[in-house]
């Protein structure tokens, strides 16, 4: 089971995270692409990442944009250390091109 971050653990890694957010108990993103091909390329590329990780996030895909949001269930569906990891293994997919 992972460990819930505190508000304090939170907010210094926001800090260190290009343009992520926080909704709740939830990392949130949104990218935005001139096509909604390259959004869906995107799409599949976080899912590789995600099932690397072994945590995978929840991703909405609509026209030219996608959002990404990652949570921790077996840490009560709150933030932890494995989403800001996540979030910053996605970031290093160097999208949008």
């Amino acid at each position: 089971m992972a460990n819930a971050l505190s508000d304090a653990e939170i907010n210094a890694s926001l800090a260190n995270l290009n343009g992520w957010s926080r909704d709740g108990d939830a990392l949130v993103k949104e990218f935005n692409f001139d096509s909604y091909l390259a959004g869906v390329a995107f799409a599949a590329s976080v899912g590789v990442v995600a099932e690397g990780l072994d945590h995978h996030p929840d991703m909405t895909i609509g026209w030219r944009r996608v959002t990404v949001s990652f949570t921790t269930h077996d840490a009560g569906n709150q933030l932890s250390a494995k989403d800001v990891a996540a979030a910053a293994a996605v970031d290093a997919l160097g999208y949008p091109k």
